[in-house]
């Protein structure tokens, strides 16, 4: 039977998470379901998924609803939270959705408690009360690492977010995590119960990295970045932000990148702190070896991650990082932070090297390791894209939310 879902994410950004979400909804409305996707104000220099949401239909006609939450911000901002409540409590009444989805830590905080009122508000008709999911796609709790004021600081944000989440478990009927990594780290927290997690793999569009298209072929791409067959290229796909590891690859790699002129650095993505690493990297006298793109089209990535050797990834916040998939679809093995969930495509020795976070010798140490042994990298490549193309299609993800839905519901509406 056809439902009514109302998906909400905070920001609809260029992202692992929005990607997954967008992602959910196409399914969904294939399967003929009436969508709605809400969100916050989109802005900065990260992209927008909104023009793909707002172009898409169905062969039958079928589309997505959006609806921007105003009021629904990334950071605290105890006004702007309750304004936006108020603004999804709205939404709800208008929409009367038969599942409520939020993803993200913000949207599924407000999400959650709008929904509850909103159930309540219907008091003693359980048929028409609305299932609430939640998808955890990475880990809200900062890492407590950087100057005593900072740890002091994330130390209080990670205890309020933790009562928060608390709060909203309570609040929903089941909770997805894109990995195990993420309801270990939740229940340790005393986060919900047991028996509300479901762990569903983020699906993603693999025909893309499994077949390029004409021009998106490794020589090609190379050709167009100006690399040299022989150049070694070690890539990043990720924002340029905090967490993301930009400035360990610089710690772990300059000497290298000096002595080896064939080594580059190639950067794929855009963020807050662009003029900053760029900076360091003048700084450095790696202007030559670092290259950028910028915010590219999510159809161009493909393309990027072929020209690359290797894959790293010292991110110190994940969920289950969905550019390891990918990366291992291309034929690309990995290095990286063990973190979260990334231990559990990233498996060390076998698809790739897990670093411990912040240790910058064996950072280095595992991309001098497989610089010197293209064998290794293949054969690790070889085992990440067989992981991957089994795990990771976006209709497994689809029928697996389907699954899950109907169990929410019956939770819900249950007399």
């Amino acid at each position: 039977m056809p439902l009514r879902i109302l998906h909400i994410s905070t920001r609809l950004i260029l992202g692992g998470s929005q990607e997954n979400t967008v992602l959910s909804c196409e399914g969904q409305a294939r399967l003929g379901h009436q969508l709605h996707l809400a969100f916050g104000p989109i802005f900065g220099p990260e992209g927008s998924l909104l023009d793909r949401v707002t172009s898409f239909r169905t062969a039958s006609g079928n589309a997505i609803a959006a609806h921007e939450i105003p009021d629904l911000v990334r950071e605290l901002a105890p006004l702007r939270d309750r304004r936006a409540l108020r603004q999804l409590i709205r939404l709800l009444h208008d929409i009367k959705p038969d599942v409520i989805h939020t993803h993200s830590s913000k949207a599924g905080i407000l999400g959650r408690l709008a929904g509850w009122r909103y159930n309540r508000a219907l008091g003693g008709d359980r048929a028409a009360h609305a299932a609430i999911v939640h998808t955890i796609h990475g880990p809200p709790f900062m890492p407590l690492d950087g100057p005593l004021i900072n740890r002091i600081r994330r130390r209080l944000t990670n205890a309020l977010y933790t009562l928060a989440e608390r709060h909203a478990a309570r609040r929903c009927h089941l909770i997805v995590a894109v990995a195990d990594a993420m309801t270990r780290e939740f229940l340790r927290r005393n986060i919900g119960s047991s028996t509300q997690y479901i762990t569903v793999r983020s699906g993603m569009e693999t025909d893309s990295f499994l077949h390029p298209q004409p021009g998106e072929d490794r020589a090609s791409i190379r050709r167009q970045l100006g690399l040299l067959d022989d150049d070694f290229v070690i890539g990043t796909v990720a924002r340029l932000a905090e967490h993301k590891g930009h400035d360990d690859l610089l710690d772990a790699l300059a000497d290298d990148l000096r002595a080896n002129p064939a080594w580059k650095l190639l950067w794929v993505g855009d963020g807050w702190w662009k003029d900053r690493l760029l900076q360091r990297v003048r700084s450095l006298g790696l202007q030559n070896q670092v290259l950028t793109t910028g915010l590219v089209p999510p159809e161009r990535v493909p393309g990027l991650m072929r020209a690359m050797d290797l894959l790293a990834h010292p991110s110190t916040r994940e969920g289950l990082p969905r550019t390891l998939p990918q990366a291992f679809l291309c034929g690309v093995p990995a290095v990286a932070y063990d973190v979260d969930g990334t231990g559990e495509i990233c498996i060390d020795g076998q698809t790739g090297c897990l670093i411990r976070p912040g240790d910058i010798p064996s950072l280095r140490q595992a991309v001098r390791r497989l610089a010197a042994d293209p064998e290794l990298r293949n054969s690790m490549a070889a085992r990440g894209k067989t992981i991957a193309e089994r795990d990771f299609s976006t209709s497994g993800m689809v029928a697996q939310l389907e699954q899950v839905y109907a169990q929410a519901l019956a939770i819900a509406r249950a007399t």
